[in-house]
């Protein structure tokens, strides 16, 4: 018995490549934010600050695993290697945890702009569509 895997079409890559660049800024988000950098403290109001300063080390260890689980599965993805699906599941479950506490728990709701909304939207979004695309991905015999 051979394992073959077909070829993926060229949306495959597109796809690839967009989401390792989309996830790539995520984990250049994490590491701002873990190092407290300038450039990162730039970005924000104090009050903004305060809050950010205030998450529970629980929640900075989800963004880890959201972020790197998704990296790690984009560059498994573009090696069509069928493990990218797990990660992409394991980081959709890590961005829904994240996503829940920013928008039933933290008390900083008060200062997100339009911005922070959208992502808020966006992000899970994107985690379930590479989960999803991953999978399907798997299914059709592009992933071995």
């Amino acid at each position: 018995m051979t394992n073959s895997t077909n070829k993926p079409n060229v949306v495959f890559w597109i796809i690839g490549i967009i989401a390792l660049l989309w996830n790539a800024m995520g984990v250049n988000q994490y590491i701002q934010q873990a190092y407290n950098s300038e450039s990162y403290r730039a970005m924000y109001s104090e009050e903004q600050l305060a809050i950010i300063d205030k998450l529970p080390s629980w929640y900075t260890a989800i963004f880890a695993i959201a972020v790197f689980a998704s990296l790690i599965g984009c560059i498994l993805l573009l090696l069509r290697k069928k493990s990218a699906v797990l990660l992409f599941q394991i980081a959709f479950i890590a961005v829904v945890i994240q996503t829940s506490y920013n928008l039933f728990i933290n008390e900083g709701k008060e200062y997100y702009g339009n911005f922070e909304y959208s992502m808020l939207i966006m992000i899970p979004l994107f985690a379930f569509f590479l989960a999803w695309y991953s999978k399907n991905s798997k299914i059709k015999g592009w992933l071995s």
